[in-house]
């Protein structure tokens, strides 16, 4: 729904071509977030944005005095997109807790799940949600102009992806119709059965523990998911070549489209995929195996790598509250559950360890408090660092090609400064080469790039994980997961990388039950609120300043633009609200719309 109101003139100073508009819910992404702007039509910019978010889960209220075993089923309830990452992600934290190493079979099976997951989400995410802002109907109602344009040119990989002309590929995006839209579609059947193979029931794992998984490790489990992923290969070698045309035709047609959604280059990628061989899940080693990821973790300033460790990485963090719907708990008495960390380094008050959720609802104030997202922040030292993930993908090729570690069996390599692919051949199509390079700019265009391409990366991977899984057997190492015990006192820390970026599970263990849990998925992240420095959150910096390029006229205003710059951070907020109301009932339970009315 997109609300126009004439922007009032005196209190801002504002004249008759600003206009103050809103798009609450936006569609085609998940969840309820609310993207209000204001619209300079004479400038043809955007002057000033927020964005909200209705939501409320509370799980890390309800997650306090649990059975830690349970931590898994209960977080990857928090999404029904990316449960799996949660569960995942909490295993992990469970693992440091009890001090246990996973056999290595089961570590490749987690790796080729989360590889599926990555696939599936990332391709339908790509063609059936945020492709449809590139598609020729939209085009049509907002850029006709472009339209006209990209029927008159021709596709420079047309032999590669089968459409002659620019416009061909933008028909092939239509929903519900286009040929290209239907076909990603019929292949997110086979990446999700690809997932359950591995963990049993796609989105909420019914396999994967603390210890390892319950998958009964097979050289046909193996197979089986094999042959599905040289299906999905074969459908990559349509895709790249495919995206590259359709967003290098956008910068062409466009001078300056580089700058919709662009803001500047702060990128937290915290790695995926653990190496067996050296990750036992030892906070005193976590530097060392995070490293070793077969993603790599890095926090990435102004196009610099500033680190790579995720002890410096888990350090920084804080939890500020800005302009969301919570009271502060650094300066009221509450406990400090964790003064040092395992290796006895200092853990600020704001840290996930030492956070406490008090919430207090109010009315939406821009002035104010204004959502329930807080404004996680990295802190370097000296400023606290509004980093976004860039959907998730940018942000993985980005830290993985600078730190230059990882080479994935002659499947995946990171150069310094690419990330470089091959591809085997499969049924119809032969072997062929892709680099990832990196950009000069972090804006939406090139977040829904990388997104194509981490889809390569994440089926080159998967390649070298059946491998090693099926040399496991072979060697007839089959067993796939440890016993353990759960301590009275424990601290502890997951991290991964859920399909839009960051995920990192906090847990404080005392007399043998969860004293403290927070989970942080990338959604908080990108759509925080404005920071108590002022620092706005990325969806909102990304659409300050967005130029506007739709043709339309402030009645007939879709705010193309501006979506574009907003779903290319894959934005992802579960859509049940859950209201606490401190004795643990549910007061209210709204759910908002994922799908517009139009199909597109």
């Amino acid at each position: 729904m997109t609300d126009l109101q004439q922007a009032p003139s005196s209190p801002k100073g504002l004249d008759s071509d600003v206009v103050e508009m809103a798009w609450d819910p936006i569609t085609r992404i998940v969840g309820s977030l609310g993207i209000y702007a204001t619209v300079d039509f004479k400038q043809k910019t955007v002057r000033e944005c927020h964005s909200t978010s209705s939501i409320f889960r509370g799980y890390s209220i309800f997650m306090k005095g649990k059975d830690p075993r349970d931590a898994h089923f209960i977080t990857s309830r928090i999404c029904g997109i990316c449960g799996d990452n949660h569960a995942t992600c909490s295993v992990y934290a469970q693992n440091m807790a009890y001090d246990v190493k996973p056999p290595n079979l089961a570590e490749w099976i987690i790796n080729l799940g989360e590889a599926a997951e990555y696939m599936f989400d990332h391709n339908i995410f790509q063609e059936n949600l945020v492709g449809v802002d590139y598609c020729e109907r939209m085009v049509k109602e907002t850029n006709p102009g472009v339209l006209e344009k990209a029927n008159n040119t021709e596709a420079p990989h047309a032999g590669d992806h089968g459409y002659r002309t620019i416009g061909d590929i933008m028909r092939s995006l239509n929903p519900l119709e286009g040929d290209f839209y239907r076909e990603a579609l019929h292949v997110s059947r086979y990446t999700r059965e690809m997932f359950c193979l591995m963990e049993g029931r796609h989105v909420h794992p019914s396999t994967l523990y603390p210890g390892g998984v319950g998958t009964v490790a097979t050289v046909q489990l193996f197979t089986d998911y094999l042959t599905r992923l040289m299906r999905y290969i074969e459908f990559l070698k349509k895709v790249v070549p495919l995206h590259d045309d359709l967003f290098n035709f956008f910068y062409e047609a466009l001078p300056g489209y580089e700058h919709v959604g662009e803001r500047r280059i702060l990128l937290g990628c915290w790695g995926a995929f653990n190496d067996p061989a050296v990750c036992d899940f030892r906070y005193a080693t976590m530097a060392d195996w995070g490293r070793r990821m077969f993603v790599t973790p890095g926090v990435v300033v102004d196009g610099k790598l500033v680190t790579n460790s995720l002890v410096d990485i888990n350090l920084g963090m804080r939890i500020l509250l800005g302009h969301s719907y919570y009271d502060d708990w650094a300066n009221s008495g509450h406990e400090k559950f964790v003064d040092r960390d395992p290796l006895g380094n200092p853990v600020d008050a704001r840290h996930p360890w030492n956070q406490h959720t008090l919430p207090r609802p109010a009315k939406r104030d821009f002035d104010s408090n204004y959502s329930w997202t807080m404004s996680p922040r990295w802190y370097d030292g000296k400023d606290h660092l509004a980093l976004d993930t860039g959907g998730g993908p940018l942000a993985r090729l980005w830290s993985t090609a600078l730190s230059g570690l990882v080479d994935i069996g002659g499947y995946v390599k990171a150069t310094g400064h690419s990330v470089q692919f091959n591809l085997p051949r499969t049924i119809l199509k032969p072997a062929v080469s892709y680099e990832w390079q990196i950009p000069q700019w972090s804006n939406a265009i090139e977040r829904n790039r990388a997104r194509t391409y981490f889809q390569v990366y994440a089926a080159a991977a998967a390649l070298h994980f059946v491998e090693m899984g099926l040399a496991e057997i072979r060697a007839g190492r089959t067993k796939t997961w440890t016993p353990f015990t759960v301590p009275d006192e424990a601290i502890s820390v997951g991290f991964t990388e859920a399909v839009r970026g960051v995920l990192s599970h906090h847990m404080v263990i005392r007399d043998g039950k969860i004293a403290n849990y927070h989970p942080y998925p990338p959604t908080p992240w990108n759509g925080s609120v404005r920071d108590v420095y002022g620092t706005p959150g990325p969806y909102e910096d990304a659409v300050q300043n967005t130029p506007i390029f739709e043709e339309n006229p402030p009645e007939r205003f879709k705010g193309i633009d501006i979506m574009r710059a907003v779903r290319s951070f894959d934005p992802c907020l579960p859509c049940g609200v859950h209201m606490y109301t401190g004795n643990g009932s549910s007061v209210s339970q709204v759910h908002s719309p994922a799908i517009a009315v139009k199909p597109y």
